[in-house]
């Protein structure tokens, strides 16, 4: 099982999940991030760094974040790997929390 990122990162993007990841499993989009599924060794190190708390167990995603299984998978191929922390968009403390984000996600 591997560690899925779900909706509330759209937009937040918020990138200490990356510097505790020992597969450097995380693949940067321009207001997203994506985990590897083939690249994750189900470690979950990410998960109390995501200040959005974005980022679930495969096996426990809530049941309105499924899609992001396949969505991560998909990304993870065309999305450069992303290795070392970066600034949060500034507005990214707005954004954290709002639901019905799918439709900002830039590919």
């Amino acid at each position: 099982m591997a560690f899925v990122v779900t909706e509330n990162c759209i937009k937040c993007k918020y990138t200490d999940c990356v510097a505790v990841c020992p597969a450097d499993a995380f693949y940067e989009g321009p207001n997203f991030l994506a985990i590897s599924p083939t690249d994750c060794i189900d470690c979950g190190l990410c998960v109390p760094e995501c200040s959005a708390d974005a980022i679930y167990q495969e096996d426990e995603l809530p049941e309105s974040q499924k899609e992001f299984t396949e969505l991560n998978a998909e990304l993870a191929l065309v999305w450069p790997r992303i290795t070392e922390v970066k600034p949060a968009p500034k507005d990214a403390d707005v954004w954290n929390g709002i639901d019905n984000k799918l439709k900002l996600l830039e590919t």
